[in-house]
């Protein structure tokens, strides 16, 4: 089984509009609302490639049920942890630029952190768990090693996309996936990275330190795949970039997708590429279809310095 794991979901209203104007009021042309967070992107992006997983997290009040009767529509399973707390959410305005308002992140007690560590107690050897998002901060980093080591010990692939202090601390861990674009790869090593030599230097470093898979997403410049035997290089696909909310979920969907179906590294990666791309270049998450059709497009070369 595929668990993914939303420390701070959210429900997401998105507004679009000809133009925003603060200080006074504004009237939109079109509003959508999704189930908002990284680990919920990827369960969703994975059910379109008809790949079962189990949606994790903290969720309460009126907007924790909107999310789990959205993702149970979709056909996610859902096995959420409830909070006394109010669910966040997050606002999105789509005018002639974006400005986003997001709530604040929930508080998780220590009893609902022992309510979860009970959920991956429960894994089984070759399951996933895609700890993915931002990590409140009444999350110690103590915790979230022992989610790590309970991984590890249980034979569970552990995927970390999250970023600053926490995967600081999780890659000292070695999970199996880490999916960091320049800045938070960046952020890692203390250093800016602005070439794809350097991106691929402190990638190489993640990989000595026994990670096994990692992903640098680079935006419009493409990406890079790094593995102990295996630096490839995607070049960017072409296409009119829509919405850039949960590409990098969807490159992390895209390469458990193929990678639980036995593709090989670089056929996983190709994935991730396309997979990233087509929610870029979409109202909402990608679809199969898109993937499919981007897929063949993907092209990827060796490096060699």
């Amino acid at each position: 089984m595929i668990y993914t794991c939303t420390m701070t979901p959210s429900v997401d209203y998105t507004t679009y509009l000809p133009y925003f104007q603060a200080g006074t009021l504004n009237r939109a042309n079109q509003v959508n609302y999704y189930p908002g967070g990284k680990g919920i992107n990827v369960s969703r992006v994975l059910k379109r490639f008809r790949i079962t997983s189990t949606a994790l997290g903290f969720i309460g009040g009126f907007t924790g049920d909107y999310i789990a009767q959205k993702l149970e529509e979709e056909g996610i399973l859902t096995e959420f942890i409830q909070t006394n707390e109010t669910t966040r959410i997050n606002v999105k305005i789509k005018a002639s630029s974006a400005t986003e308002l997001n709530g604040p992140a929930p508080i998780i007690s220590k009893k609902l952190q022992r309510e979860l560590l009970a959920k991956i107690n429960s894994f089984e050897e070759n399951d996933w768990f895609v700890l993915a998002g931002s990590i409140p901060n009444s999350i110690t980093p103590d915790f979230l090693e022992v989610i790590a080591r309970t991984c590890k010990q249980a034979g569970v692939r552990f995927v970390a996309d999250t970023s600053g202090k926490a995967l600081q601390q999780l890659i000292k861990l070695k999970p199996y996936l880490i999916k960091p674009n320049e800045h938070e790869l960046g952020e890692l090593f203390h250093t800016t990275i602005t070439t794809t030599e350097q991106a691929i230097h402190y990638g190489k470093k993640l990989i000595s330190e026994g990670i096994q898979h990692v992903i640098i997403s680079l935006g419009s410049k493409g990406a890079i795949y790094i593995s102990n035997d295996i630096i490839a290089i995607a070049d960017p696909l072409q296409g009119e970039v829509i919405n850039t909310v949960g590409a990098g979920d969807s490159m992390v969907a895209g390469f458990i997708a193929a990678d639980s179906s036995q593709k090989n590294k670089i056929d996983a990666f190709r994935y991730a590429v396309a997979a990233g791309s087509a929610t870029a270049f979409s109202n909402d998450l990608c679809e199969k279809s898109l993937v499919e059709s981007l897929v063949q497009h993907v092209t990827i070369s060796p490096y060699s310095n």
